[in-house]
């Protein structure tokens, strides 16, 4: 599989360009196109050395309600020794630009592009830019559900190219999942995998669950289907998907559709509002 994902690089568009463009913010769902991700909206962090962020989600009423995603650009030499202030975050790193060096509970890694982390709440970690070329990932942080009796998940360091897809049944390999974290394993509440569709390939019913997602185009475009609306979506677009809102896709090709997506699982469902009596 082609290790080849689409980065923003920021910049801004000239005085002659026109205003139109495909974001698009309901109640139901968002889309937010790889064009407006330009250097007036990126963020900063605090302990963050020579980095800077485009937030594409976060916990706030009529949008994402279970998780915050960040696309983080550190400059070489820069990264944080405190990059987490939340001591009950989560944290999954994706790299798709650049090699990260991750230190997580003493022990150092190469995250080079593909790669990916989780990080359990309350881990020691750092991060840093020791190449000489911008270093991109994205930042998919989640409070942790912790249930009496399972233990806290373990750190998982990996990379997609080394894991094998799993092929959805019936599609003659048209539709397949990479998967970081064994769905079987109750200790995570949330699961960041990577979908592939290759050129033709649907989704061919339209999907309407409990979990909310976040999806994040690494390569190639598509129609998707969100509530009553077809949108087209390429490389470098997000998505958020309310629970239960209706999706589907057709991926037209010419090359495979890849996305990063983002989904809360494994836990009951709260009996009172979010964020009430947490």
């Amino acid at each position: 599989m082609s290790a080849k994902y689409y980065a923003p690089t920021g910049g801004h568009p000239g005085q002659d360009q026109l205003l139109t463009d495909r974001a698009v913010f309901t109640d139901a769902y968002a889309v937010i196109p790889k064009g407006t991700m330009r250097d007036i909206v990126t963020s900063y962090l605090p302990f963050w050395d020579d980095t800077r962020l485009w937030v594409i989600a976060r916990p706030l009423s009529g949008f994402a309600e279970t998780f915050s995603q960040y696309i983080m650009e550190v400059a070489p030499g820069g990264g944080s020794t405190r990059p987490e202030a939340d001591p009950e975050a989560q944290g999954v790193l994706f790299v798709v630009d650049g090699t990260a060096r991750l230190t997580v509970n003493g022990a150092s890694h190469d995250l080079t592009e593909g790669g990916y982390a989780y990080l359990p709440a309350g881990s020691d970690w750092t991060l840093r830019n020791d190449g000489d070329a911008m270093l991109r990932f994205h930042w998919i942080r989640k409070h942790y559900a912790a249930v009496p009796g399972l233990d806290a998940p373990d750190v998982i360091i990996a990379n997609e190219q080394n894991i094998a897809p799993t092929v959805m049944p019936d599609t003659d390999g048209k539709w397949a999942t990479t998967r970081f974290v064994d769905p079987a394993d109750l200790r995570h509440d949330m699961h960041v995998t990577i979908v592939t569709l290759q050129p033709g390939a649907v989704i061919p019913f339209l999907e309407t669950h409990v979990m909310e997602h976040g999806l994040y185009v690494l390569q190639g475009k598509a129609a998707y289907r969100l509530n009553s609306d077809w949108v087209e979506v390429e490389a470098g677009d997000f998505m958020w998907l309310r629970a239960f809102c209706p999706q589907a896709c057709y991926a037209g090709g010419p090359g495979p559709f890849r996305y990063l997506l983002y989904k809360d699982v494994n836990r009951h469902m709260p009996l009172r509002p979010m964020g009430i009596g947490r």
